[in-house]
Order: structure tokens, then C-alpha cells, then sequence
């Protein structure tokens, strides 16, 4: 009963399924009808990349990279067993796992509803969402299963560490593996612009706002003026996505639901492999709750993001990308009802 009144998920988040059906239909409706729209902003690109929503990106990852408390990873040596199974989980199983699922369905189970070059771009479009392990929506999921909130931070912040030197030839060598050629340069530009640069402005503004005001203020005042940026961000810049991708959504519906089968297999697949292994390691729950919830979860906004670096905002790639983001929400809520109504699985003692 306490849970659902202080649920720690705030309203948009709560409700970012809706959101992100609302603007859906509202970016298929305006690539029908308004198509001069997205054909203005398709002028303003670099690099092919979108500088419109490039900068709703940005929007969406910056707030996200100040939460994350570099400090911690001095903490890295204490406990390491739940680090172990977050790493080994992230880098060594999920991203494998997602692409011979997301192979397998797109390939030979819907072999006969999905053409053979959609079938590849929806598969590029699940590999990026595989190597890219959740970092802000942990706290929200470790929060709603009463995980050890330091150690959540720490999990966290090693992840992202870990990013800035796996994600790319980990994506890399699945592309190549699809049969999709993406110039190693095009990626690490990705990386670059998506994850090193707003990395980089989070760690100095979060420093630099400590250091003159505190950690009081930084947490209780300066972080509540982004609660919904990132939100906002990731709407308008779905809206602008599908209004690129709206005839290809009114040709093929169905595709949506067939994109989302494995991403939803694949989610509740790496939350019982992270979470089993933390039984098995006699970890306690408030360790192994957030350890399963990190595996499970995606880093969407990266993915979204070098999708349409590499492949461009009206790209299959892209919609694939989005899909993750609309049964997200959804499926992490019921693994967070799974989590807590398995707390009897782990003992009863609590990390120091």
C-alpha cells in the first residue's frame, strides 16, 4: 500500500506509454497531412545527422548524466559481486542475446510478414538497443524495489564508464555480423556526440554547482529544474521521428507489434539471468533487484540517438529504436511487481 503512494516515478514517467502512443499519432498524422513539416527540417542536417534533433538529444541525455555520481566508483572494491553480475550481464550477455533473438524472430518466425531488408534494419535497430544498458530509469526501477540506493549509483556510473569503450565495437561487430556496414568513424562520432560530450557537461556541471552551493542544493534545487526535460525532450523528438516514418507505419501497422514480440522476450530474458545469478550469489535483494533492472532496461535515448546518426531519423532503424521506447515502461513496471513480490528468494541481510 505504501508503494503506490510514494511510487517514485513521476506522472510523465508513469504514463511515458501514452505519451509516446500520443506521439506517434501525431507525427504519422502530420507526415500525412502536413508533410512540408518534416520536409523543412530534413534541411537542417550535418554529417547526416539531424541538428533539430540532435539538439532534443542532447535535451533528453544531459539531465540524465548529472544524476550519475562519479565520486562512488571509489567504492568499486567493496561488495564487487553485484558489479560482477551488472557487467557481465550488460557487456558479456545482453547485447549477444538480444541479437540472436531479435535474428531469430525477424529472420525465420516472421519470416513471411517482414521483407528481408526491414528485417535487417529492424535487427540494427535491436543491437543498438542491446548495448546500450539503461542509466537514468535505474534510480526510478532500484527506487520502486527498495534497492540500496548507493550502490544503484555505483552500478551506474560504471556502466557508463564502460560505454564510452564497449558500445562501439560491440555494435560494430553485431552490424557486421547482420550484414549492416557502418564506418567505425561514423559510430565513434556517435558515441562522441551522444555520450562523451553530454557525459563531460554533466560531470563539470555537476562539480562546478557542488562546489559552489553544495550537495544540498544541487540535489533538492538544481536537479528538479530537469525533472521533466528529458521527458519533454524525448516527445517532440519522437514527434519529429514519426512524422518522417509516418508512411511507412500506415503501410505497415503490424510491424510495430512484431518489433516489439523479441524486445519484450529479450527484457524479461536478461532480467531473470542478472537476477538469478544474484540469487545464486546469495546476494541480497536490494542488490540484486537494481542489478536485474539495469540488465533489463535500455539506454533508449542513446539508441534513438545513433540510430539516426547512422541511418537517419526516416530509417527502419530508427522506428525499431522507438518501439524499445514504447514497451519500456510497461514491461520494467511488471518486473519491478515480480522483484517485489519475490524478496522471500534473498537473505535477508543488507550490503554495508
Amino acid at each position: 500500500m505504501e508503494a503506490k503512494k510514494n511510487t517514485g516515478i513521476g506522472f510523465f514517467e508513469r504514463y511515458l506509454t501514452v505519451w509516446v502512443i500520443l506521439c506517434m499519432v501525431a507525427g504519422v498524422l502530420i507526415g500525412r497531412f502536413l508533410p512540408g513539416i518534416p520536409a523543412f527540417l530534413g534541411q537542417f542536417e550535418y554529417a547526416n545527422v539531424s541538428i533539430p534533433i540532435a539538439i532534443l538529444i542532447w535535451l533528453m541525455i544531459y539531465p540524465m548524466m548529472l544524476k550519475v555520481d562519479f565520486q562512488s566508483i571509489k567504492n568499486v572494491g567493496k561488495n564487487p559481486k553485484g558489479l560482477f553480475v551488472t557487467w557481465v550481464t550488460n557487456w558479456l550477455i545482453k547485447p549477444f542475446t538480444m541479437f540472436g533473438i531479435a535474428w531469430l524472430f525477424f529472420f525465420v518466425i516472421f519470416k513471411n510478414l517482414i521483407p528481408a531488408t526491414l528485417a535487417k534494419d529492424y535487427l540494427a535497430g535491436a543491437i543498438l538497443l542491446g548495448a546500450a544498458p539503461c542509466t537514468a530509469m535505474v534510480f526510478v526501477w532500484s527506487h520502486l524495489t527498495k534497492g540500496n540506493p548507493a550502490y544503484t549509483v555505483v552500478q551506474v556510473a560504471t556502466n557508463d564508464l564502460i560505454i564510452l569503450v564497449a558500445f562501439t565495437p560491440i555494435v560494430a561487430l553485431l552490424l557486421g555480423i547482420g550484414g549492416v556496414k557502418i564506418p567505425w568513424n561514423t559510430l565513434l562520432l556517435s558515441v562522441v556526440l551522444f555520450v562523451v560530450i553530454p557525459l563531460a557537461g554533466g560531470i563539470l556541471t555537476r562539480t562546478n554547482i557542488i562546489k559552489k552551493r553544495g550537495l544540498g542544493y544541487f540535489e533538492q534545487g538544481f536537479l528538479p529544474k530537469f525533472s521533466n526535460v528529458t521527458i519533454v525532450g524525448l516527445l517532440l523528438t519522437l514527434v519529429i521521428i514519426f512524422s518522417f516514418q509516418g508512411n511507412v507505419i500506415l503501410e505497415n501497422p503490424l510491424h510495430i507489434v512484431l518489433i516489439a514480440v523479441p524486445l519484450v522476450i529479450q527484457t524479461f530474458l536478461i532480467f531473470f539471468i542478472a537476477y538469478g545469478a544474484s540469487k545464486a550469489l546469495k546476494l541480497p535483494h536490494e542488490i540484486a533487484a537494481p542489478a536485474g533492472m539495469i540488465g533489463a532496461s535500455n539506454f533508449f535515448e542513446l539508441a534513438v540517438a545513433v540510430a539516426i546518426s547512422l541511418f537517419g531519423a526516416k530509417s527502419p532503424v530508427a522506428l525499431a529504436t522507438i518501439v524499445g521506447v514504447l514497451v519500456e515502461v510497461p514491461v520494467m513496471l511488471t518486473l519491478v511487481k515480480i522483484a517485489n513480490r519475490t524478496t522471500h528468494w534473498f537473505p535477508e541481510q543488507k550490503m554495508k
